[in-house]
């Protein structure tokens, strides 16, 4: 990381970018539903989660398959293109169906560009470093999103809900175009990184059903993303509506939904790291089981203090995941397929965003917002519960490979060839 640090920095500082362009919305959009566009049901109000979801989703999947074709660097500033209309479409938007099509623009933009600055920065640092650089890009990144989230629950709050806090949105897009332009591409570097693999280490890549459950480390994290982004969803949508019910300000709820982000960002600076040292299946069931834990809690709540603190846990407990996620993929994938290893998950993971809206928007209407609320956070409980009973941990570098508990042994405890095709049988033995 040392030799490329200039490069690696200004790879953060778009991140950042592109974080605070989805934390313009994190507490005010669903104000701007109800109190502009006058949405009254649920599942209405959190559409544009749904299409948000789906839209990175496919760009996320798309951008891991064409990062070796038409380079990051490109895809990065095809991304930003998306981006710059973004504020001024949630600035004049006369209907909700402006809005609608400024979060489909909003999820190519966050597809393209945060899925470029994640695979650019696996590109320049090496293996043993992956967690950390993993914990920067995320980190600055959901810093973002909360700053953005306190910063345009502020303006609403001063200056109403339009047009200022887009004024914020227009100034990150175009900074965010203006510093891709200075980014070389990272091609080169993957082209190195896969010569320098043993010989043989590589082999065919992995499938997109390998990646989304066959791999029983790869398909325990895959599983975990997307219910992590179907609670994140269903907080970024429910969360402020269920605080205005209870009676808190524009600048109350803003907080909250700055806090949660905040501490997600900040604490990747330390769990990046611990990625890159301890079993990455017990950092996963931690994380997943302190979330879930704290949406419960969610439900017995009711003072402004409280909210603060479970906020803030429920974003430590994601910042145990998040950077995990991305160090795992990059560890379990060999180099010349990382980048389409690292799409198809990032596609797993951000459906999470629109399956969580739907699944909560019905819910919502049909039993409340508690009824919601348990809900999810019953499901992010059963998904630590996956994580703990499928995924192994990795034998250290010179250990024993029995000696790592679950990892089955070439030849030993592997599903039946008519359940899974031999080549994946033996990638799934060198890989233990």
């Amino acid at each position: 990381m040392q030799a490329n640090w200039r490069q690696f920095t200004l790879l953060v500082l778009i991140n950042a970018f592109v974080g605070g362009m989805v934390g313009l919305e994190r507490s005010i959009l669903p104000q701007l539903a109800e109190q502009e566009f006058h949405l009254v049901a649920r599942s209405a109000i959190l559409s544009f989660i749904v299409v948000f979801g789906l839209t990175k989703a496919v760009a996320n999947y798309y951008a891991g398959a064409w990062a070796g074709r038409v380079g990051r660097k490109n895809l990065l500033l095809i991304g930003w293109g998306f981006g710059l209309p973004v504020p001024l479409l949630l600035l004049w938007a006369p209907s909700w169906g402006w809005v609608i099509f400024a979060n489909v623009l909003l999820g190519l933009n966050q597809g393209l560009a945060w899925s470029s600055t994640v695979v650019m920065k696996m590109d320049l640092v090496g293996p043993k470093q992956r967690g950390l650089a993993m914990g920067l890009n995320e980190s600055a990144g959901y810093l973002a999103v909360g700053a953005a989230a306190f910063a345009s629950g502020w303006l609403a709050t001063e200056y109403g809900l339009r047009p200022y806090p887009f004024y914020l949105g227009l100034v990150l897009a175009v900074l965010g175009l203006l510093g891709s332009l200075l980014v070389r591409d990272t091609r080169a570097h993957v082209a190195l990184e896969a010569a320098q693999a043993p010989a043989g280490s590589v082999g065919p890549p992995f499938s997109f059903w390998d990646v989304t459950w066959r791999h029983p480390n790869l398909g325990s994290v895959t599983q975990a993303g997307l219910v992590n982004n179907l609670n994140d969803g269903m907080v970024w949508g429910l969360l402020p509506l269920l605080l205005a019910s209870k009676g808190f300000t524009l600048t109350q709820i803003g907080t909250v939904a700055a806090v949660y982000p905040a501490v997600w960002g900040l604490g990747q600076l330390v769990t990046g790291p611990l990625a890159d040292r301890l079993c990455k299946k017990d950092l996963l069931f931690w994380g997943m089981l302190l979330q879930g834990a704290v949406l419960l809690a969610m439900l017995i709540v009711d003072s402004y203090p409280a909210f603060l603190g479970l906020a803030a846990l429920l974003g430590a407990g994601t910042a145990l995941v998040y950077p995990t996620f991305l160090a795992a993929v990059g560890e379990y994938a060999p180099a010349p397929h990382r980048a389409r290893s690292v799409g198809i998950f990032r596609f797993w993971r951000d459906a999470g965003y629109a399956i969580g809206a739907l699944l909560t928007g019905i819910l919502a209407d049909a039993f409340g917002l508690g009824a919601a609320l348990g809900a999810i956070g019953g499901l992010t409980v059963a998904s630590a519960l996956v994580v703990r009973g499928r995924m192994y941990c990795l034998p250290a570098a010179g250990a024993d490979p029995a000696a790592a508990p679950g990892c089955p042994l070439p030849g030993h405890g592997l599903p039946r060839a008519s359940s899974l095709r031999l080549s994946f049988r033996l990638r799934l033995a060198i890989a233990c």
